[in-house]
């Protein structure tokens, strides 16, 4: 075997497989931990999530898929192995041996789909910082899109062009939109990081894969005055222009490469996020605290369990080998 590139200093590699060594087939191979997702309702939500995936949905107007959660508003269930019934959240505080006993009290991370039928409200979430001391909240929301899908022409909402917090003020106050947001093309395939403080939106016709803190802090700027059960919804303008950068602090979409076996597309404070695609067979040597796996495409199976897209699994830390096979694309997150 060849090592084509280490990732994150050296904490896990990834391998090319062409042969396995006697000694890996004798070893007992590694399992992995499928989640079972959590689907919620929502007033810009469609069925696209549901059409795309295959998934077995009663609810409509979904607008989100909670594959990999902990989080109290979304507690996914294990649906295989010795675990299966046990939420993440027990996993987490019981089996900490499985996480490589990862330091932080909470599950840090949560990883959705987001299926924009609608647009989403003008947001903006808080940092670590603002959430503990306004919210008494254990994270803020750093989080970053990966674009499964998208109409033809789809734009996002990412920053604003104001100078001052005057100005910014006065513009949303004025609902001048059009001189104030930041609007970017985006395209299938596209990857967008949304720290802290930024003000965004998922605009109709998008479908993305979002990796997050593990957290549901959300202040609403502007949600087109539409109603909900017959009200507008809440806004959240005092709080959001406290946490709103001024001047905006946007990060700019990453395009993606088709046909790349691995792409590093993030690697922050938060979370570490790549892409591979994988065709025929490919190993990992988990030598991480553990691997957040979205199958974004395609069909196989690793260490002979059957996956494809749509199934959200982990991978613990467990130093062992974990064979991919069949034709996949996948997006993995950790932490450092």
């Amino acid at each position: 075997m060849k090592a084509i590139k280490n990732l994150v200093k050296d904490k896990y590699v990834i391998k090319e497989v062409n042969i396995i060594s006697r000694v890996s087939e004798e070893k007992e191979k590694g399992q992995i931990i499928i989640l079972k997702p959590i689907f919620k309702s929502k007033i810009w939500g469609g069925n696209k999530i549901k059409k795309m995936f295959s998934y077995t949905i009663d609810e409509c107007n979904i607008g989100e898929c909670w594959g990999i959660s902990a989080h109290a508003n979304g507690n996914c269930k294990i649906q295989n192995g010795q675990f299966k019934g046990w939420t993440l959240a027990r996993l987490w505080r019981e089996k900490k041996e499985l996480f490589g006993n990862y330091k932080a009290k909470e599950f840090p991370l949560l990883v959705k789909i987001i299926d924009a039928k609608n647009d989403l409200s003008i947001q903006v979430h808080p940092d670590d910082t603002y959430a503990k001391i306004a919210e008494k909240d254990q994270h803020g929301k750093n989080e970053c899109w990966y674009v499964l899908d998208c109409k033809k022409n789809a734009t996002i909402i990412n920053g604003h062009m104001a100078k001052t917090k005057k100005e910014l003020i006065t513009k949303i106050e004025n609902r001048k939109w059009e001189e104030l947001l930041n609007e970017v093309p985006i395209a299938k395939g596209d990857f967008i990081q949304i720290n802290a403080g930024t003000m965004h939106a998922i605009k109709k016709g998008t479908m993305i894969l979002e990796i997050q803190q593990s957290s549901d802090l959300t202040y609403r700027v502007y949600d087109y005055d539409r109603l909900f059960n017959g009200e507008k919804r809440e806004l959240h303008l005092k709080k959001a222009l406290e946490v709103i950068n001024v001047p905006s602090k946007h990060m700019k979409v990453l395009k993606t490469a088709n046909g790349k076996q691995i792409q590093s597309l993030v690697d922050c404070d938060y979370f570490t996020v790549f892409k591979i695609e994988i065709k025929e067979r490919f190993t990992i040597l988990q030598k991480n605290f553990f691997l957040l796996v979205t199958v974004i495409e395609g069909n196989g199976k690793v260490n002979n369990k059957s996956i494809k897209a749509g199934v959200f699994f982990i991978i613990p830390n467990t130093e062992d080998e974990y064979v991919f096979e069949g034709n996949l694309k996948i997006i993995i997150s950790t932490v450092k």
